[in-house]
């Protein structure tokens, strides 16, 4: 379980859980929402980042974005920078509650991403 975390704490905890993921007998489940999109959320920006933790604190602090499991998924971007083996990451699912078609609707949005070693 992860509650409210700097930035700082998130990079700190990957780095002692990123040994943890070259372990192939353990296993990780990360879940959030993914987006809250709408004026009802203060959120209707579209930008996407590349992976990497600071991009991710970057994005969120300028856009304001309302990803609940911002922390988990910085924790986790965190950990991919501490392994010694090289992991792929896919998103295999997403899905909203609702299209957006017009300015004034909203919609939460939920990806489903795997983490697996490179082949």
């Amino acid at each position: 379980m992860v509650g409210s975390l700097s930035t700082d704490s998130e990079a700190l905890y990957g780095s002692l859980l990123g040994p943890y993921l070259d372990d192939p007998s353990n296993l990780f489940v990360i879940s959030s929402d993914f987006c809250h999109w709408g004026r009802r959320f203060s959120y209707t920006f579209h930008d996407t980042t590349q992976g990497q933790p600071t991009a991710f604190s970057q994005y969120l602090s300028k856009y304001g974005n309302t990803i609940c499991g911002r922390h988990p998924i910085g924790v986790l971007l965190n950990m991919l920078q501490h392994t010694a083996t090289l992991f792929n990451v896919k998103f295999v699912k997403y899905d909203q509650s609702s299209r957006c078609e017009r300015m004034n609707d909203s919609s939460v949005s939920y990806a489903a991403a795997t983490v697996l070693p490179a082949v």
